[in-house]
């Protein structure tokens, strides 16, 4: 399959930058036959041997349909060392941790041990829909979906093939995420409960709030469940990608980088605290969301944090803390469906 790269401006100047070192291009996953190329099992992929034993058959990707084209880049440093999975836009819409992803593609080679690979935009339907939580194609929330069914739907399928064509090739994994386009968000950091080498990758990438995460169906527990250590650190949200933010981002990135022996060292990660729960409040009906507390608040338990009102006006929920801690993220959205969260408060 012929390189996309007119798709992104960007697939065209790291594809020309130091060739045979910098690699990029948009790819139609379309075909499963053809759903691999210029992925891990390009010899261009890794430049040292994999340590967790042989890649699935080329015919196990599955068909990913409709069409998406992808961005990737792939990054070889100028020595050998580990490989780092880079990705974001998992979620369309939230944009720093694109802009961040696509800043990491910055590295260079001659600086570099080993091997980075950037996935920017891992939901390109759900990006450019600007939808919130679901991918558009089927209403599914990609996070919540991995690590995938090959006979599933289509997020089903692409979190397939990504768990086992990209995932499966890294020594160690970084999904950037954020707020969706309604959550204003006090920046915080998952990797998988008793996971040590993860928890040390979250350590290293400086955001000084930790979450012990027992989750499902994400990237990262994809990732554990291959004893890749993986984490999946947050900021900014609300559809904005604030200067600061992103560059919290993509210096976490820099770190993680020389925690791994990657690179040169950039200084020492703050000190973290690691938080063992994440209470999320839902949506009990549909109606209109009047939240009284903000993004970093610490609550008490029982103290209220909203309202649920019908579309008269008429109370429907009081939603309260169940437990002491802080608002990591909320809901800003008027417009509320039942099931939807609402806050988010760890402790």
């Amino acid at each position: 399959m012929n390189a996309l790269a007119s798709i992104f401006s960007a697939s065209r100047r790291y594809g020309e930058a130091q060739a045979g070192v910098r690699h990029a291009e948009a790819i139609d996953i379309t075909v499963a036959q053809n759903a691999i190329v210029g992925g891990p099992h390009d010899h261009r992929w890794r430049p040292h041997p994999l340590r967790r034993g042989p890649h699935p058959p080329r015919d196990a990707a599955p068909d990913v349909s409709p069409a998406i084209e992808l961005p990737y880049a792939v990054i070889r440093g100028a020595t050998d060392g580990p490989t780092l999975l880079l990705s974001a836009g998992v979620h369309g819409a939230e944009y720093a941790s694109i802009e961040a992803a696509y800043r990491a593609m910055d590295v260079d080679p001659a600086t570099l041990r080993g091997t980075l690979v950037v996935v920017p935009i891992l939901c390109p339907p759900s990006f450019f829909a600007r939808t919130i939580y679901v991918n558009p194609v089927d209403g599914k929330n990609l996070n919540r979906q991995f690590p995938g069914d090959a006979s599933g739907t289509f997020s089903q399928r692409l979190a397939h093939w990504f768990t086992t064509e990209f995932i499966a090739a890294a020594d160690a994994y970084v999904d950037l995420h954020g707020g969706d386009l309604i959550e204003p968000l006090d920046p915080f950091t998952l990797f998988a409960a008793g996971d040590g080498a993860a928890e040390a990758l979250a350590r290293a990438f400086g955001i000084p709030t930790l979450i012990a995460s027992e989750g499902f169906g994400s990237t990262i527990t994809a990732a554990a469940a291959r004893s890749i250590p993986a984490i999946l650190p947050e900021a900014s949200g609300q559809g904005l990608r604030p200067e600061a933010e992103v560059g919290r981002l993509a210096d976490g990135v820099t770190r993680v980088m020389a925690h791994l022996g990657m690179r040169d060292g950039e200084g020492e990660a703050p000190d973290a605290t690691v938080l063992r729960e994440f209470a999320w409040l839902r949506a009990e009906h549909d109606g209109l969301w009047y939240p009284t507390v903000t993004a970093g608040q610490r609550l008490r338990a029982g103290q209220a944090v909203g309202t649920l009102r019908s579309l008269l006006g008429e109370p429907l929920q009081e939603a309260v803390s169940p437990i002491d801690g802080r608002v990591l993220f909320g809901v800003s959205s008027l417009a509320i469906n039942q099931g939807d969260p609402l806050v988010g408060i760890g402790a």
